[in-house]
């Protein structure tokens, strides 16, 4: 098992399947993927010092723009599966990520995924985080740096 890739230092997030995120035949449902994605962009930020909360307690909220995914093969209740952030684009208005998501046993491809978010002020105005939260932008450049 790759605790890290060698060519992307995000390290990935782990996710264990539960029971409630899965239909009758202990397949987890299709919905549940979107989520883990969420949470591996979030734990892939906070590798980077970047804080969600933070950023909304600053006045920045960051919505998602597009969002899909391609499942591969199934995971199962009781699977645990290995999500790998990939930033591919950031400019300080806009933040483009993949996800591959693989059996955390078997390295089996589950599912691949990708996310665009843009960065808003509290009224919804859209904002360039590298013109007005320099050091924010900054963390995010240093995701995408390192994430190539």
């Amino acid at each position: 098992m790759k605790a890290v890739n060698e060519e992307n230092p995000i390290k990935p997030y782990i996710h264990h399947a539960k029971y409630y995120e899965t239909d009758q035949m202990r397949i987890v449902h299709h919905s549940n993927y979107i989520r883990w994605m969420e949470e591996a962009r979030m734990d892939a930020m906070s590798q980077f010092g970047i804080s969600y909360r933070d950023m909304e307690e600053n006045g920045v909220i960051s919505p998602v723009v597009s969002v899909s995914c391609r499942y591969k093969s199934m995971v199962h209740f009781d699977d645990t599966v290995r999500i790998q952030v990939k930033v591919t684009k950031y400019n300080g208005v806009r933040l483009d990520l993949e996800y591959e998501m693989t059996d955390n046993e078997t390295e089996e491809l589950r599912t691949t995924g990708t996310s665009t978010h843009c960065f808003l002020d509290k009224e919804g105005r859209v904002i360039s985080l590298k013109h007005e939260y320099s050091e924010i932008d900054a963390k995010f450049r240093k995701m995408l740096i390192v994430g190539k």
